[in-house]
């Protein structure tokens, strides 16, 4: 009877299991009458509440010259709400035992709070508070540019601009994009942006049908009704027309050595290629391209060939286009083994296609990982965001049947086509090695020494 007992309560559990991880997909999704859009998704986890509010605007919608508008007016609306400033509002929000940060991405700015459940709309109406009653003064512009300044990291010196360094980080799909024309050849210096042109982007752009608000966790039965009263006076308004993303204009060299440093003895050896458009399954199949091809690189760089510790594969979207690239940080004395072992491994790849077993043991991590990074409140909250663009009428898509659907053949062909684009290797390395600063070294002592020889001899003579 105990037996019995036992296995009935983990048939439960195993079904109660599998209704939550089919269910996590369906959510409760209404627009408020003023056009912002409302996710709400409880949860079984008491006393916790994850908070996403996102405004859609990015660096996507600016010029170059003004593409850290979105980034600074980030940064800006955490500058306090009265005289007590930043340190004012950020203990606010200690005192209601929550937390919250903030993220501008290409397409939007993100506002994201953990609070306790209790505190949930104390929390939102502290969001609205620094969305719309921060003051917009020279000083505090002035303390967000420098935060700006100090992510994005210094500018190259003198001697870096020589060898072709330039102010953007140093990411070398970033650099080959700005080359073709879809990406910032430099960065924003922020000189021109000043307190009123900040103020005419939040009032374009920060309007109730340009924002969404996800809560998932242990959600307030009363919150709805705070919704339509706190969230519904926000006023709409016409936003700026999209702007069209870059295509691709220029010419980016098949190969390039960047400098990154003055003295060192590792290399990063990039190989970019651009994304080919596949069709239907597009999403999914360069998402199980990239895990195959991780694990491959993985195992002959690193545990056959010991070229590298982690090699990576990573996909990256610039302007229109979206980009492949294979990484390895590798000894310099390395650079050019490690390039030959990509083009070989690739070359072997595309010749004798994809192994199926591998395949499969990579589609089951693929499709766990799914189930497994939606785990918890938070998690489930930066799901939906990442999501939104596949959100309709109450449900997230489901991108396991696309996974499911994709067979070797199908990646053998994109692999094939993604190795008739033109390519772009990237080698990013400080100016000398070790050894060759002691070589410098040596030669600047011997002409020193020369030159002291060269003087005594000539004061000898006078």
């Amino acid at each position: 009877m105990a037996r019995s007992l036992t296995l009935l309560l983990g048939l439960m559990l195993m079904l109660c299991s599998q209704l939550w991880a089919a269910d996590r997909l369906k959510v409760e999704g209404y627009p408020l009458d003023n056009g912002l859009q409302l996710i709400l998704k409880p949860t079984a986890e008491r006393g916790h509440v994850s908070i996403r509010l996102v405004v859609g605007v990015g660096f996507d919608q600016f010029d170059c010259d003004q593409k850290e508008l979105p980034h600074l007016l980030e940064h800006l609306l955490f500058s306090g709400i009265d005289a007590s400033g930043e340190a004012g509002l950020e203990e606010r929000m200690q005192a209601l035992g929550g937390d919250w940060n903030a993220f501008t991405r290409d397409s939007d700015t993100t506002f994201v709070l953990e609070v306790p459940a209790a505190n949930q709309r104390a929390a939102l109406d502290l969001l609205l508070a620094a969305l719309f009653n921060t003051e917009f003064t020279p000083e505090r512009v002035e303390a967000a540019k420098q935060v700006i300044v100090h992510e994005n990291g210094e500018h190259p010196a003198a001697w870096q601009r020589l060898l072709g360094a330039s102010s953007k980080r140093n990411d070398a799909t970033e650099q080959v994009a700005a080359e073709l024309g879809q990406a910032c050849a430099e960065q924003d210096s922020l000189e021109r942006l000043d307190a009123a042109t900040l103020e005419r982007v939040h009032e374009q752009w920060y309007v109730a049908n340009n924002m969404t608000l996800i809560m998932v966790g242990d959600l307030d039965r009363r919150l709805p009704a705070y919704l339509e009263r706190r969230f519904g006076e926000l006023p709409p308004g016409p936003m700026p027309e999209l702007r069209e993303l870059p295509e691709s204009t220029g010419h980016a060299a098949p190969e390039r050595t960047m400098t990154t440093g003055l003295v060192g003895d590792t290399a990063q050896v990039n190989l970019i290629f651009t994304e080919p458009w596949v069709g239907e399954l597009d999403q999914g199949t360069w998402q199980l391209l990239r895990d195959y091809l991780q694990w491959a690189v993985y195992r002959d760089l690193r545990l056959e060939q010991g070229l590298a510790y982690s090699p990576s594969v990573e996909r990256s979207a610039y302007g229109s286009s979206s980009f492949f690239s294979i990484n390895a940080e590798v000894a310099r004395k390395d650079v050019a083994q490690a390039q030959q072992r990509l083009h070989e491994l690739l070359q072997h790849l595309a010749k004798d296609g994809l192994d199926d077993v591998t395949l499969e043991r990579l589609r089951s991590v693929a499709l766990a990982r799914q189930n497994w990074m939606a785990q918890g409140n938070s998690a489930l909250a930066d799901t939906y965001w990442s999501s939104l663009g596949s959100y309709e009428e109450g449900r997230f898509a489901d991108p396991a049947p696309e996974l499911r659907k994709i067979h070797t053949a199908q990646l053998d062909a994109a692999l094939n086509l993604l190795l008739k684009q033109p390519s772009y290797l990237r080698v990013e390395q400080p100016l000398l090695s070790t050894s060759g600063l002691y070589g410098v070294g040596a030669v600047a002592a011997l002409v020193l020494l020369l030159a002291l020889v060269g003087l005594v001899s000539l004061l000898r003579r006078r």
